[in-house]
């Protein structure tokens, strides 16, 4: 069963995030097999932040050889946006209580997803929408090397939103289907 949510959210990675360069860091530790994927099955709030923070310790501490970047997966519980929302805001506090505050980001993605100014059905949502809730873990030292090789990176976000509101609503429902 996890290794089809793996391969669901490694379909993602290769269409939306790297295959419209969503994220132009992303590319090199997927195709070096620098990228942890961890499936929490969980679906009660308490297991799945245990879940993540045990996630993120083994990335902070070096425990997953040759990982530069770690995605926790959590197909089954947090299908509720705000829900999602209330755990990510528990969980950076668990990070800034851990002492990884300037080590260790994390990013959010979400079926769901809705920038606080958007509507819901914005295309531009979708910079953020994955096949399932999850926790994506950054060391803060390898995004500051890959924000020192790119430039403009502050043109990022607004770039992606172009890209998702000009392919639209259909050419984002084709691609999606592509992914399983």
């Amino acid at each position: 069963m996890s290794a089809i949510h793996i391969q669901k959210t490694q379909a993602w990675l290769e269409t939306f995030v790297i295959g419209l360069n969503l994220c132009p860091f992303a590319r090199k530790p997927y195709t070096l097999g620098r990228i942890h994927f961890e499936v929490c099955l969980e679906t009660e709030l308490e297991p799945i932040l245990e879940q993540a923070y045990a996630a993120a310790a083994k990335l902070v501490e070096g425990q997953e050889a040759h990982t530069d970047t770690a995605l926790l997966i959590v197909p089954n519980g947090l299908a509720g946006f705000s829900d999602y929302l209330d755990a990510l805001e528990i969980l950076d506090t668990l990070v800034a209580e851990a002492g990884w505050e300037g080590i260790l980001q994390v990013a959010s993605f979400h079926p769901a997803y809705e920038f606080a100014d958007s509507e819901p059905n914005d295309p531009a949502n979708y910079t953020n929408r994955s096949p399932y809730p999850m926790f994506h873990f950054l060391l803060e030292e390898q995004v500051s090397q890959a924000v020192n090789t790119y430039p403009d990176t502050l043109e990022i976000p607004d770039r992606n939103v172009a890209l998702m509101r000009k392919l639209g609503q259909a050419g984002i429902d084709k691609l999606w289907k592509g992914i399983g």
